[in-house]
């Protein structure tokens, strides 16, 4: 039997840290439950930990990898047939024009010094059924928050209007080599199914959100201030009095909404 190509060191340019524990690959692929003939999409292969139980499920598989190096291994897995590998930057690839748009199933474990931009960037593409990525613990809790807790910030307002996050399982640093310094978990998110309308409201939802939580400590009235009046955000039934935490997404979205008919617009 031919046995795999041998193992690259990690990069510390690319944040890589790679999954080596064979549980916790095995509950992530459980979570993500791939099934032949779905269009499914891995950021990040690295080793292939995921890669690899995701074709024997699926069949087919799309990675998308930087690491020039980790591309040269990957193509000659020989374990890895039915793996299509795009060799790029995962922050510069057009989602809605890959094989499968419409209906993709995108997962990985993210380097955390990309997490958000990636996050962002996949919320923005159509046609995404769902997402599984493995990120930081705080990260997660982040995205998964309620209104009133210490985790409900800017990232939880712009990920919960273009998505329903769900948290999956925690996963332990001693399962990555090398180890980071952190605890890991697993996100599950599900894009909305926004209108056309809804999609141009993100740029003044950005807006908002980023004045609110820059002065989180501030009541709305005063964390606001250079975008509404006091009036203005109780006609639009925002309580000035709140702290940015404890108002909901559907409010966000409302105040962003206003600030599109008053002609406010994101920063440069």
């Amino acid at each position: 039997m031919a046995l795999p190509p041998p193992r690259l060191k990690a990069r510390k340019r690319f944040g890589q840290n790679f999954l080596v524990d064979d549980a916790v690959i095995a509950s992530i692929v459980d979570a993500i439950d791939p099934k032949p003939g779905e269009h499914l999409i891995e950021i990040g292969p690295g080793h292939a930990a995921l890669t690899r139980p995701v074709l024997e499920r699926a069949g087919a598989l799309t990675a998308i990898e930087l690491d020039r190096d980790l591309c040269e291994m990957l193509r000659h897995d020989p374990f890895l047939k039915g793996l299509t590998l795009i060799e790029g930057d995962a922050l510069k690839v057009d989602f809605e024009k890959l094989e499968g748009a419409g209906d993709l199933r995108i997962f990985g474990n993210l380097p955390y010094n990309i997490t958000s931009p990636v996050i962002f960037h996949l919320l923005c593409q159509k046609g995404i059924r769902d997402m599984h990525f493995m990120l930081q613990k705080e990260v997660v809790e982040r995205l998964c928050a309620a209104p009133g807790s210490r985790d409900y910030g800017r990232l939880t307002v712009m990920a919960s209007y273009s998505a329903k996050a769900y948290p999956m399982l925690v996963v332990q640093n001693t399962a990555f080599r090398p180890r980071p310094k952190v605890t890991s978990a697993v996100v599950r998110l599900v894009p909305r199914d926004l209108t056309d309308e809804e999609r141009a409201l993100r740029p003044h939802l950005n807006t908002v959100a980023t004045c609110a939580f820059s002065a989180r400590r501030k009541t709305l009235r005063n964390a606001l201030s250079s975008l509404f009046t006091e009036q203005e955000l109780s006609e639009l039934g925002v309580d000035p009095s709140l702290r940015p935490e404890d108002l909901p997404v559907s409010s966000y979205a409302a105040l962003a909404k206003a600030l599109s008919l008053k002609g406010g617009s994101a920063p440069s």
